[in-house]
């Protein structure tokens, strides 16, 4: 794009530059900057958008880079160290933080996403000097110091001049205190005068005082004597200060060296550097703008989505949507004074000009930006007195110079387009600009007060009407732009509002010609209309975000349920596992007593007897189990109010199992709480959970302690083998199973079950009976060592 008018100025892209060059402390960088000139190639643009989208990217995943990227320009101490130049302290140290930021803007970008390629091929290119860098940083320490450390032959010369200063201090120091000397003296100080030792004799005690007069005060009383005793410490200081400057010489000559050695390193660095810190200063820029990459096209499609203009406060500006290009290349946009015209001309001319520079535009996703071969703009009132030009003539000479250097592919801006003359003859003029430059080619956007463009909008193919809206009650613009609807003048309205005489208004109603008078009508209709279609666009949006939301109430409710079903068929399976257990263990104890009686050989009557009562035992807990399975069978309600600050050690009820337990592990991300029932352990939903009462809570936790020792304590009399040698084979599967049960209770595997070789039926009927058991996942015979076949591992679930 060519910056051959006044566009820049006009739609204030240099106040956007400004603002960008705001956001470096580099000269290099903002000299770039303020030189931006927007692309004419739409690759090289998507290229600069995709810096800017990395860049902002970068910043929002890992923040801020770790150093300043703005860098002093090295280039030239580094040639002038390359033609065997000598550079100073200051020109090494600003070598030195250049290759201290490329190094971290190295690591930095070598964590950035994978998706920003243009950061991580800069990344790649930059080169690393670290013994450069180390060797500077070692020898000097500011601008005007060169460390003790930079050669040993300079910590040696300098620890003689610390020494002799010291030895000089101490002999002056003992002449000025001495009783002798002191009365010769004006002060008992020693100072300095021409880089030497001195002390201030009084000037009547010259001869006193052997030595050499180096300064007099102006008035005369006192004399500056650099006493005998220590004038050849100080010409051996003198000689050692000369040896010095001589090796900070040769010290810089050689860091000299070192940097002609490594300039391209440098030179590739301060080019990187300078260029990463001109992408992050345009991603800053988007991030303060909240601004978004556009799509580019070089169609002359532009499809901006709630647009804001960068200048104006983002919290006050209104975003609007505007259209242009494809179906019409032309908009005429009408409207009252001060109601947003001038501000969607400015916002489209300037959207261009960043979208082409490579900068992110302050519009909603998926924007659409045309880059145009050139921008021109007639916006403002230049008339001048001094060249004799009226408003109209200042406004022509511009458009003068647009239409003969205007060419396809370009965007032309008007604000008030033939104004300031004949508004028969300025509108004539201002649709025959309008079809010279369709003719050419060319995206034209005029402001426009003259019915005339209007009804040339209305009644031309590819141009089209748009307006700024004006709210005649309150006599306020509400800057909204429309496209489509011509715009109203609304001068009738605001002159009445304003308490114009009603016959004054009602006359200028009878001069208007039937045809405007039509037209505004039509106007009117059109608003009207217009409004009311908003209106019930704005109610069935509405309508369908509550359909949405019901919806997703619905969808999230048929999931509740589903989760619900599923949690209450685990609970009631977990409850009559816990029946079940209960009944084994009774009928296994049953079976043990009469196993006992039938031992101890009691008599038929009373064993039948007692056989009959172990019967109605054993049908009871049946009947007992029956009804239980039923009740966990029934649907239960499970939700109840969520209690809130779950901690553990809380007491608890499972509403649906009317079990009181304690929370073991506050509720997870899905409001599962991890609680202990007696000596089970089992997740349960937030939501069927409530607290128990203080006293309820006491008590539960004496019962869980209760229940927690018997446990802990049976667990520790649990055995991990069996002996049943020498029973049958119901009695020997009875203790076997009984044991299985305390084992798989207790978490203890893999167990033994001890029954001996013998004929092998009961090894044979045992494994038969382990083959079908719920708790057994394998079994196998024993091992070498294990008592192979008459032992029997089993590997509980």
């Amino acid at each position: 794009m060519k910056k051959t008018n006044k566009a820049f100025k006009v739609l204030e892209f240099d106040k956007i530059l400004e603002r960008l060059s705001a956001y470096t402390d580099s000269d290099d960088v903002k000299k770039r900057i303020l030189s931006l000139m927007p692309c004419e190639e739409i690759e090289k643009a998507r290229m600069l958008q995709k810096e800017t989208t990395e860049a902002m990217s970068t910043l929002l995943k890992l923040g801020s880079p770790p150093v300043s990227l703005s860098a002093e320009n090295v280039t030239g101490a580094v040639k002038r160290a390359e033609m065997n130049g000598v550079l100073h302290a200051g020109e090494f140290l600003n070598i030195s933080r250049l290759l201290y930021i490329a190094r971290r803007m190295k690591s930095y970008i070598g964590e950035a996403s994978e998706e920003c390629t243009v950061l991580h091929e800069i990344a790649e290119n930059i080169l690393t000097a670290k013994n450069l860098e180390d060797r500077i940083n070692s020898c000097i320490v500011s601008e005007n110091e060169i460390a003790d450390d930079a050669s040993p032959e300079l910590n040696t010369i300098r620890r003689k001049i610390r020494n002799l200063n010291g030895k000089i201090k101490d002999s002056l120091n003992s002449m000025i205190h001495s009783a002798h000397y002191k009365k010769f003296l004006q002060d008992p100080i020693v100072t300095m005068r021409s880089d030497r030792y001195v002390i201030p004799v009084k000037s009547e005690y010259r001869a006193e005082v052997q030595g050499i007069v180096h300064d007099t005060s102006s008035s005369g009383v006192t004399l500056f004597i650099e006493p005998m005793s220590v004038v050849a410490s100080n010409n051996e200081i003198r000689d050692l200060l000369s040896r010095e400057q001589l090796e900070i010489e040769r010290i810089l000559a050689e860091l000299s060296v070192l940097v002609s050695e490594n300039g391209h390193t440098i030179f590739v660095d301060y080019e990187n550097v300078t260029n990463l810190d001109f992408i992050f200063c345009k991603g800053r820029l988007s991030l303060d703008m909240d601004a978004n990459e556009p799509k580019l096209n070089d169609r002359g499609i532009i499809r901006y989505k709630k647009a804001r203009h960068p200048l104006i406060d983002k919290d006050k500006v209104v975003a609007n949507d505007i259209r242009l290009g494809g179906d019409y290349d032309t908009l005429v946009v009408t409207g009252p004074n001060t109601g947003g015209k001038t501000v969607t001309l400015k916002t489209i001319g300037l959207f261009s000009m960043m979208a082409a520079s490579g900068l992110h535009i302050p519009a909603k996703e998926e924007s659409e930006a045309a880059i145009f071969y050139n921008v021109f703009a007639d916006i403002g009132d230049e008339q001048s007195i001094e060249q004799s030009l009226s408003t109209f003539s200042s406004h022509m000479v511009n458009i003068v110079n647009i239409l003969n250097n205007i060419e396809p592919n370009s965007l032309a801006l008007f604000d008030e387009l033939g104004a300031g003359t004949d508004p028969t003859e300025g509108a004539a003029l201002a649709v025959s600009i309008l079809e010279f430059l369709r003719m050419r080619g060319v995206t034209t956007v005029a402001t426009t007060h003259y019915s005339e463009l209007k009804l040339y909008a209305l009644s031309t193919d590819g141009v089209e009407n748009a307006s700024c809206e004006f709210d005649v009650a309150t006599l306020q613009p509400t800057y909204r732009l429309l496209i489509g609807v011509p715009g109203k003048s609304n001068a009738f309205a605001i002159s009445r509002r304003l308490g114009l005489d009603e016959r004054v208004i009602d006359r200028a109603n009878e001069i208007l010609s039937d045809e405007d008078i039509k037209f505004e009508d039509v106007i009117t209709d059109l608003e009207l209309n217009r409004t009311r279609a908003r209106q019930e666009a704005d109610a069935a949006h509405h309508m369908k975000n509550e359909i949405k939301d019901l919806r997703c109430q619905l969808e999230n409710e048929r999931i509740k349920l589903k989760e619900s079903k599923s949690r209450i068929l685990d609970e009631a399976r977990r409850e009559a596992k816990i029946l079940v257990m209960d009944a084994k263990e009774e009928a296994n104890a049953i079976i043990r007593d009469l196993e006992k009686m039938r031992q101890q050989g009691i008599a038929g009557g009373n064993f039948d007897k007692k056989t009959a009562s172990m019967r109605d035992k054993l049908s009871k807990k049946e009947n007992t189990i029956d009804a239980a399975m039923a009740r966990a069978a029934k649907p239960k309600k499970t939700y109840a109010e969520p209690p809130k600050n779950l901690k553990a050690g809380a007491a608890v009820k499972i509403i649906d199992m009317n079990q009181e337990a304690t929370v073991l592990k506050e509720p997870d991300k899905n409001g599962n709480v991890r609680v202990q029932a007696g000596i089970f352990k089992m997740d349960v939903h937030i939501t069927n959970l409530r607290r128990v009462e203080e006293a309820s809570s006491k008590e539960l936790a004496k019962k869980y302690a209760r229940s927690t020792r018997a446990f802990e304590s049976k667990v520790k009399n649990v055995s991990t083998e069996v002996d049943v040698r020498g029973q049958n084979l119901e009695e020997a599967w009875a203790n076997a199973e009984k044991f299985l049960d305390d084992c798989y209770l207790a978490g203890i595997s893999p167990v033994s079950i001890i029954h001996g070789k013998g004929t092998g039926i009961l090894r044979k009927g045992i494994q038969e009976y382990l083959r079908k058991h719920r708790y057994v996942k394998s079994y196998r015979n024993g091992k070498y060592g294990e008592g192979e076949d008459g032992v029997t591992i089993v590997e509980l679930k």
